[in-house]
């Protein structure tokens, strides 16, 4: 191995430290506890390191949202392919979407909450943001409906789902009803 690829593989394990550390604060005690300063105390490198892979608490929110937008693709693709039929699919859709929101709640902040520079629904959209909402569009295109385009299908799908986990971890919605929640998107929403 030469020093340069030494000096790269260094460079990319000191960057996942950062992340994941970032990532680990912010879901301990919020996203307001995660600073440069108390990231570089608790990887144990000065705060001129850490900005020479992030210029700040915006770029390393971007990189949990990519890494987070990643793991959620992941999880929505193994949920759905488990299920049998478009109403099954659906519905684990569903339940591992909110799932995913309920147990990572920082990672859900930097993905839809927070400004992490990343650019949404556009040409410059990162490629772990599209593949996420593919993942949506994979199980939900085939159950829009006649005559209604499998993306819009999606995107009011998704937004009903985002509303459902928002409010749910609000405490505006008792989490109990969940399920309920759940068949009733699917039922109403999806055409079988």
């Amino acid at each position: 191995m030469s020093v340069q690829e030494r000096k790269q593989r260094e460079r990319a394990e000191r960057e996942r430290l950062i992340v994941a550390t970032a990532r680990e604060l912010a879901e301990q005690q919020g996203w307001d506890a995660v600073t440069t300063r108390r990231l570089a105390e608790r990887i144990e490198y000065s705060q001129p390191v850490l900005y020479s892979h992030f210029r700040g608490k915006r770029e390393i929110i971007g990189a949990v949202a990519l890494e987070g937008a990643a793991e959620m693709a992941v999880a929505l693709r193994a949920a759905t392919s488990a299920a049998e039929g478009p109403r099954a699919r659906v519905a684990a859709l569903a339940r591992t979407y909110l799932d995913f929101a309920a147990r990572n709640p920082a990672v859900y902040d930097a993905l839809f909450q927070l400004d992490g520079g990343l650019a949404f629904a556009d040409e410059d959209t990162p490629e772990p943001l599209k593949d996420a909402f593919a993942a949506l569009l994979e199980s939900l295109g085939e159950v829009a409906g006649d005559g209604v385009h499998p993306a819009l299908f999606t995107e009011t799908f998704w937004a009903a789902l985002h509303g459902l986990a928002t409010l749910t971890r609000a405490r505006r919605l008792p989490p109990e009803d969940t399920g309920r929640r759940v068949d009733l998107l699917v039922d109403r929403l999806a055409t079988f």
